[in-house]
């Protein structure tokens, strides 16, 4: 049987998933407009990916089961993409929430019932549902446990709590990093893994929006908010800067034989951009290297 990837949401980071996961693979591209579809369709199979497209709106049951369908009619289902949604600038709150929060949970629910074993899903959650206040113990096993049909009746997501796009967008990407976790045990019966990733602002079309409509502000107000840092720092693995003085690189020695702790780390004086390490040492230069790693020894 052919492997099959499922990719909902034709958007950027769905197509750069799909590229690392689809190779020699058949890869199901969904999307709930057609024309979306068709265009990620093409840079794809120009790519050599094989490709084949269909229409879902992962608000309605009966409209996912049809994808589900037609994606075990394709082979063995081994993976899931899950990068459909609405942002807060795109949608009022109750349409994000029935497509972010209800159509994730129904996704995960009937691709789970399919998955084949050894297989492997992924959703686009956001940054966003971590920036959310703690909610009471017993609202984050509603979000997590209730039954999918049931989950738009819970009143903590009735207009009078979510008044704005953006507590929609927060409590929908909240809910769907709890609902994975609990969808993790059932898909692990059929041998499969199922994990959430919350990336903060990726620059994409979507992102571009967010940036400049109405919410623009609290975007922004995000970005400097969050700790991650916006640029390389410039160092690189096996190296540290010391408190004082130039960069040391650092040599992990290993546990000897007898259990004794030989050195952690060995710091050679010479600036690691300059030294040289082609360079034999003289008999003279290994002797004293030998009695200063011989002194550091227990």
């Amino acid at each position: 049987m052919t492997d099959v990837i499922v990719l909902i949401g034709a958007g950027s980071i769905g197509q750069a998933i799909a590229r690392r996961l689809s190779a020699g693979k058949k890869l199901l591209l969904a999307d709930i407009r057609p024309e979306n579809a068709g265009a990620a369709a093409k840079v794809l199979a120009d790519a050599g990916f094989d490709v084949s497209t269909a229409t879902v709106d992962v608000s309605s049951r009966q409209s996912v089961e049809a994808i589900v369908e037609k994606a075990i009619s394709l082979g063995d289902v081994m993976g899931l993409i899950h990068a459909a949604g609405v942002s807060p600038s795109q949608a009022p709150p109750e349409v994000i929430l029935k497509v972010d929060l209800y159509g994730t949970a129904l996704v995960l629910e009937l691709f789970g019932n399919v998955m084949a074993h050894g297989g492997s899903g992924v959703v686009i959650a956001s940054m966003a549902g971590h920036r959310l206040p703690g909610l009471p113990v017993e609202e984050n096993a509603a979000l997590a446990g209730t039954p999918v049909e049931e989950l738009p009746k819970l009143s903590m997501l009735q207009p009078d709590r979510i008044t704005n796009s953006g507590d929609a967008y927060m409590i929908s990407k909240r809910a769907n990093a709890l609902r994975v976790g609990a969808e993790a045990l059932r898909w692990a019966k059929r041998g499969a893994r199922i994990n959430s990733i919350s990336p903060g602002i990726i620059i994409t079309p979507l992102a571009r929006d967010e940036l400049t409509g109405p919410l623009a502000e609290g975007y922004r107000k995000m970005l400097a908010d969050s700790p991650a840092p916006r640029r390389n720092s410039g160092r690189s693995r096996g190296s540290r800067r010391a408190p004082h003085g130039p960069r040391r690189c650092l040599h992990h020695r290993q546990r000897l034989p007898d259990g004794r702790r030989s050195d952690r780390e060995l710091l050679v004086r010479q600036p690691c951009q300059t030294r040289n390490r082609s360079r034999q040492r003289s008999p003279g230069e290994r002797g004293s290297l030998d009695k200063r790693n011989e002194k550091r020894r227990p």
